[in-house]
């Protein structure tokens, strides 16, 4: 599922700008101008992160329910106090006008993988799909109730993509929640991976592990590739 980012800017051409540059990057992007459009925006759109300006101070306060939803506040203001404000009202992240766009992206998809992470169902305790179940807190697979032994990243992988099923990851996605930033190996490694565990899992669940041409990976809980 692609990510939605919701730009709100009363200024036109820096609305316009950050929009183009998420766009770029494959997200799904929406505009506001002000913080009621906000906030009716956030019932239908859904972002997964928000972009409000200075009045994002009252959209914070008024937000109904943000679980699962980031915001990066964007101001003229670059007074402590005004950063230590937005912070307590809810924002994860705080820029100040003028910006550089390619550090917003960066920050926004900082914010989005500190959000997944967080979102991991680590009190679930079991994930199972089909034949296949993991067992989050000893690190266990079993496939056909069979324990299958898995490399430590083995088991993050399949955990990630059955905690999210039907999600497409992109490899560098992958390798940037599985193997962490500063992995200087290729996306390679994440087709290595994927393959083990495709033998791993076997015929009790063939198509579990899909690929998602010219994208990455995803699994699904689908009997059909």
């Amino acid at each position: 599922m692609y990510k939605r980012i919701l730009v709100v800017d009363d200024e036109k051409s820096i609305a316009t700008a950050v929009s183009y540059a998420f766009k770029r990057e494959g997200y799904i992007v929406d505009t506001a101008s002000d913080g009621e459009e906000a906030l009716e925006k956030v019932k239908s759109f859904r972002p997964d992160v928000m972009m409000p300006k200075l009045t994002g101070y009252e959209v914070c306060r008024k937000l109904e329910n943000r679980r699962g939803m980031g915001i990066i506040l964007l101001t003229v203001k670059n007074d402590i106090v005004d950063k230590v404000l937005g912070l307590e009202l809810g924002a994860d992240d705080y820029m100040t006008k003028p910006f550089d766009v390619r550090e917003l992206v960066a920050r926004a998809k900082a914010l989005v993988r500190r959000m997944e992470k967080n979102e991991a169902p680590e009190a679930v305790g079991e994930i199972t799909v089909g034949k296949v179940k993991v067992n989050l807190i000893q690190r266990t697979l079993h496939v056909a109730n069979d324990l299958v032994k898995l490399t430590p990243k083995e088991f993050d992988l399949i955990a990630l993509l059955l905690a999210n099923l039907e999600r497409v990851y992109t490899r560098e996605d992958l390798l940037d929640l599985v193997w962490g930033m500063d992995y200087a190996g290729g996306t390679r490694t994440v087709d290595i991976h994927m393959q083990r565990l495709r033998k791993k899992v076997g015929e009790a669940e063939p198509y579990l592990l899909q690929t998602v041409y010219g994208v990455g990976y995803k699994a699904t809980a689908g009997i059909n590739e």
